[in-house]
């Protein structure tokens, strides 16, 4: 029932986004003290969020500890926290808050994990990746969006966030392996420069499929002998993956 529910959610709206313990850091590079302004919404946020079953208690920490109103634009601040994905701008979303969640789970991140995502967007997912390890790499094939996206980042407080504008397909090869990779846009295969930076022992989450059409979740495993097995996890229905190299979509 679960999935039936996060089923229709998905399909009404194209996603473009989304585990151990929060990263130990030194207080100088913590991100900002939250304010608990909104933090009734937040609540019922976190509330819906456990209704899907969601019960890893460091998951819902760092969705509780990152500011999402700060990731919308101001049109859609009055359902920032509302389990919905909104409209950021460049034709993109941010994600219902449970779809993050979920994939964030699946990586089970550590404070010694190296991630890498692909598809910053407003930098929400990286901030939620940030609550765990201050090893976190991200790439936005929109050089605005990527911009803005550091910029953010760098208000909040979130310093060890690197943000590149550049071509997801190929990665981010200078800071490799990782291991976590998460990609926030629909791939026609899962592309082979991610497969390769992946670290053995390493998890990915990617959507893969038709563009604009119901897609896989999968979960991508690469064992200590470098080979491969991947699970399909749920149906969703993300925005396509596009390459810098030919402007088409993946």
């Amino acid at each position: 029932m679960r999935i039936a529910r996060c089923f229709v959610l998905w399909l009404l709206v194209s996603v473009a986004w989304g585990l151990g313990a929060p990263a130990d850091a030194s207080a100088a590079d913590r991100p900002a003290p939250r304010t608990p302004a909104r933090q009734a919404e937040r609540n019922r946020m976190l509330d819906v969020i456990r209704r899907y079953g969601m019960t890893d208690e460091t998951v819902l920490r760092a969705m509780a500890g990152v500011p999402r109103h700060e990731f919308v634009p101001p049109a859609q601040a009055r359902s920032a926290y509302a389990d919905t994905p909104l409209p950021i701008g460049h034709g993109q979303t941010i994600s219902q808050p449970y779809i993050v969640a979920e994939m964030t789970r699946l990586l089970r991140l550590t404070p010694q994990s190296r991630v890498l995502e692909i598809g910053t967007g407003s930098g929400y997912q990286a901030a939620i990746l940030a609550e765990f390890t201050e090893h976190v790499y991200t790439v936005e094939i929109i050089e605005e969006l990527a911009a803005e996206a550091d910029q953010r980042l760098q208000r909040l407080g979130y310093h060890r966030v690197s943000v590149l504008h550049g071509d997801g397909w190929e990665g981010w090869p200078e800071h490799a392996p990782y291991d976590a990779i998460i990609v926030t846009c629909a791939a026609g295969q899962i592309p082979p420069p991610l497969l390769q930076q992946l670290k053995p022992g390493g998890r990915m989450v990617i959507p893969v499929g038709p563009r604009y059409a119901v897609q896989s979740l999968m979960l991508v495993e690469k064992d200590l002998d470098e080979r491969f097995r991947s699970r399909s996890v749920m149906a969703v229905r993300f925005v396509p993956f596009v390459s810098e190299r030919t402007g088409a979509d993946r």
